[in-house]
């Protein structure tokens, strides 16, 4: 729910809003952005999702629908991970380095300071919410941005630089 309700929608509107004002560099008119939130896929998907609540679906469509829902994560990261081009990275480090600071250190951090110590929020909620700003850059984000062609190398090696070295911990702590 969180990606859904949260993530892909505030993406969907403010985030399409956002990078189609950077690639047109002005304010587009409410008519084309419109259009692109109501043409943007994954919100698409969001209120089919919506409407589709109370159907029930035949086992096997259940399972057919779960398997192919699991293969969205693999492919999105091959996709972007096919476009990764670390070459690229002499010359950019400090955007790259700039970039996932505030994505996984600076975010939490003032999201961690404004919940729990400016308004004094204690329990899981807030650990939750504190956890879910310290997430690595979101693949769907990296699309729409590529989309817009707002830097694609350095988006992809944003991405994919914190998603491989991620593997990688996880592969040398399995062993």
């Amino acid at each position: 729910m969180i990606d859904q309700a949260g993530t892909y929608l505030v993406l969907s509107t403010l985030g399409m809003l956002v990078a189609t004002i950077y690639t047109q560099g002005s304010m587009p008119t409410a008519r084309a952005i419109t259009k692109k939130v109501f043409t943007f896929a994954p919100f698409i998907a969001f209120i089919a999702a919506l409407l589709l609540i109370p159907v029930t679906y035949p086992a096997w469509l259940e399972a057919l629908l779960e398997r192919l829902g699991g293969t969205l994560v693999p492919l999105a990261l091959v996709s972007v991970g096919f476009q990764i081009q670390f070459g690229e990275s002499r010359g950019r480090v400090r955007e790259l380095t700039l970039g996932l600071a505030f994505k996984l250190i600076a975010a939490p951090m003032v999201i961690g300071l404004l919940y729990a110590g400016l308004f004094g929020g204690r329990g899981e909620m807030i650990q939750v919410t504190i956890f879910e700003a310290a997430m690595p850059p979101q693949i769907g984000a990296a699309i729409v941005a590529m989309d817009h062609d707002l830097d694609p190398q350095l988006v992809t090696l944003m991405v994919g630089t914190h998603h491989y070295t991620h593997l990688l911990l996880g592969l040398m702590i399995s062993t």
